[in-house]
Parts: C-alpha cells; sequence; structure tokens
C-alpha cells in the first residue's frame, strides 16, 4: 500500500510538472532541461529557494567571527563520499567564519546511536548543529531538546517529524533528489535505448530524499517510456547497505532472466549490484543510481556497469548549510528550503562533474580508469 501511495504522489508530481512543459521522450533533451530548474519540493510541500540566493555580507561576516560560535556536525552515517564532501564543504564555511566546528558524529543509520550523539554534544553547549536525521520520528525528541535549548539546527535534506521552519529549525538544504531519480531513469532509458525490462532496489524506511528518488525514477520511466517495464522490486534497510543491495539484486536477476537493467537508489547499493552482476555474469547489465561515489565513478569510466547517475552537490551544499546557521547567529530570515539542480553524469562529463561535486580533481584511480 505504501508503494503505491509513493508511486501514485511521484506520478501526480510529474503530471504537475507536464502542465507547464512538454513531457520529454528523448532522453538527451530531458536531461538537458533538468539542471535549468528544481523539481523537488521541501519536507513539507515548500518550493526550492536557489542555493546561489544565500549569501552574508561582509558586515554579517564580521558580526559572525565576533561571536567566537561554535558548530557541531551530526551525520547519519559517515565514511562514504557524499558524506565527506558535506563535512568538508562545511568545515570550510565554517572557518572562512570563524566557527569552530567541536564535533562531528557517525550515527551508523542507527537512530538510537544518532540521539546518544545529540545528547554527548549538548554537554559541549555548542550554539549550531547541522545534521541529517536518520529517521524522522526517532531522533525527533532530541532534537527539540537543542533547539529548546537555543540551538540553531540546520538540517540536510530530512527534518525531524513535526518541526516548523524558523521556529524549530532554520532551513533545509538538499539536492534535487526528484530531479535526480528522473536523471536516472531517462539514463537507464537511454542506455536501453528505450526498451527492456528491469529491476529496483529501493531504500524500505522512512526517509525523505530516497523516497523522492524512487517516486521520480518509476513515475518517469512510467510516463516517458512504455516500453520499459519494472517487474521486480527488492527494498533494503541497512546498514549494510551494499551487502543488502547484492543480495536483492541477485534475487532479482534469478527470478527475472530478461531484466537487462537495475536501478540503485544511490551508489552504495549501486556497488552491491554491481557485485551481483559479476556473480551472475551478466556484464550485459544496465546500472543507473544517484551519487557520484568513487567505485560508481570507475566502473563509469571504465564502461562497465554503471552507463549513468544523477549526481548531488555535496561540497556545495555543505557550504550553504553553515551560511544558513550565520542567517541564524545575525537574525538574517532564512528560506525553508533550498536545494540545488540535479546533475546529469556520465562517462563523457565525468572528470568536470567530479570536480562540481567534490571542488576538486578527480582521483588516480578515476583518471587511470579513463585511461589517463
Amino acid at each position: 500500500m505504501t508503494n503505491r501511495r509513493m508511486f501514485l504522489c511521484g506520478a501526480a508530481a510529474v503530471l504537475t510538472i507536464g502542465l507547464v512543459g512538454p513531457a520529454f521522450a528523448d532522453p538527451d533533451s530531458a536531461l538537458a532541461k533538468l539542471q535549468e530548474s528544481v523539481l523537488s519540493k521541501g519536507p513539507s510541500g515548500e518550493s526550492p529557494s536557489p542555493a546561489s540566493g544565500i549569501s552574508l555580507s561582509d558586515e554579517e561576516l564580521g558580526k559572525i567571527k565576533a561571536m567566537n560560535a561554535t558548530a557541531a556536525i551530526v551525520m547519519h552515517y559517515g565514511g562514504n563520499d557524499w558524506s565527506r564532501a558535506q563535512i568538508n564543504g562545511l568545515q570550510t564555511q565554517f572557518k572562512t567564519m570563524g566557527i569552530k566546528v567541536i564535533a562531528v558524529t557517525d550515527a551508523g543509520f542507527k537512530p538510537e546511536k544518532q540521539v546518544a550523539d545529540l545528547e554527548t554534544i549538548m554537554a559541549q553547549k555548542p550554539n549550531i548543529i547541522v545534521s541529517i536525521p536518520t529517521d524522522p520520528a526517532a531522533t525527533a525528541k532530541a532534537y527539540k531538546a537543542a533547539a529548546d535549548a537555543g540551538v540553531k539546527l540546520v538540517f540536510m535534506d530530512n527534518v525531524p517529524a513535526g518541526f516548523k521552519a524558523g521556529s524549530d529549525y532554520v532551513s533545509v538544504v538538499s539536492a534535487d533528489n526528484y530531479g535526480n531519480g528522473v536523471a536516472s531513469a531517462h539514463l537507464m532509458a537511454k542506455s536501453l535505448n528505450g526498451e527492456g525490462e528491469i529491476g529496483v532496489v529501493f531504500h524500505a524506511a522512512d526517509f525523505f530524499v530516497t523516497k523522492q528518488r524512487y517516486d521520480a525514477f518509476k513515475a518517469t520511466i512510467a510516463s516517458d517510456y512504455p516500453k520499459i517495464k519494472i517487474v521486480a522490486e527488492q527494498g533494503i534497510g541497512g546498514p549494510d547497505f551494499s551487502g543488502d543491495a547484492e543480495k536483492a539484486a541477485s534475487a532479482i536477476l534469478t527470478s527475472n532472466p530478461n531484466v537487462k537493467g537495475i536501478w540503485a537508489v544511490w551508489d552504495v547499493p549501486a556497488e552491491g549490484v554491481i557485485a551481483a552482476a559479476r556473480n551472475a555474469g551478466r556484464d550485459d547489465l544496465v546500472i543507473t543510481t544517484i551519487d557520484l561515489g568513487e567505485n560508481v565513478a570507475i566502473s563509469m569510466a571504465q564502461g562497465s556497469f554503471v552507463k549513468g547517475l544523477g549526481a548531488q552537490r555535496p561540497f556545495d551544499a555543505g557550504v550553504v548549510e553553515a551560511k544558513l546557521a550565520g542567517y541564524a547567529l545575525v537574525g538574517k530570515e532564512a528560506p525553508a528550503f533550498v536545494a540545488l539542480p540535479a546533475l546529469p553524469v556520465t562517462r563523457d562529463n565525468l572528470l568536470d562533474a567530479w570536480k562540481t561535486v567534490y571542488s576538486t580533481e578527480a582521483t588516480a584511480n578515476i583518471k587511470t580508469s579513463l585511461g589517463q
């Protein structure tokens, strides 16, 4: 029932978008169009504000530096390229603002660990917490305690249940996750020449942004590519997302030998799908996903399983989150939802995309895989 509701909501969003522009049957045209606007809405249905509009004047920066403020970064889980880039962007911008980062935590995607992290951090009395909740309901009480204590809260992607922008938290910053889901659908269709059976490995959790990706991928395939059929779906809950996805993809490939492609909800599950395809001897399998991690980038560079993905811009998102925390410190009104546009990535634009996403050159492993 939940999956049906999610699909209907995604399809409705696509229909709404269609009222202001044509449905795109040509993948290249659709992918180009995606970079001109943001399709996602915020957690409470907010319209997106552009990240380019978030700035602090020299006078405001001077006031912030004089405060000697402190900040903590409370992650859902770490160790992946996305999390590292978010943290790097935050730390870089906080340093510019004279704000000391006193803690960076990794909850391992366990709500109880994140609650404990928050309680430990609160003992250090930070002025700012930038975070992404592992579970909107299970962590809400801990975040509310921080808000009631006067801590300025800025969120990545997801917000705790019952929270209101402007009162409980400053703002939420996200990539265009719906747009990236759309991008990954067009990239799948392009690689399959618009036809074939495919499978889906989705995130089986109450997590706002991964639901957006799933909704968008399914709705775009349904609306734009009638000759592509989703014949199997498997949900994964983690925390071993790669291992869970490998098992899920193996089950899909075993039960559906005609499957030509599998979509994975982000890059770490996609690594599991790669392993399953390799074990099954399916060198012809097409994989598309979201998030530009090094391992999926290497697969793309080698012309292997991963044919394309929709990328977030986590370094830039971290910079924006830090600036929004600065807004709160100086009493400047902040938009409720700030989003960065989708970035479709293929082998052709991989090096440029990596620099856009991480604000650094691609790794030696990626360059070597490209033959450079």
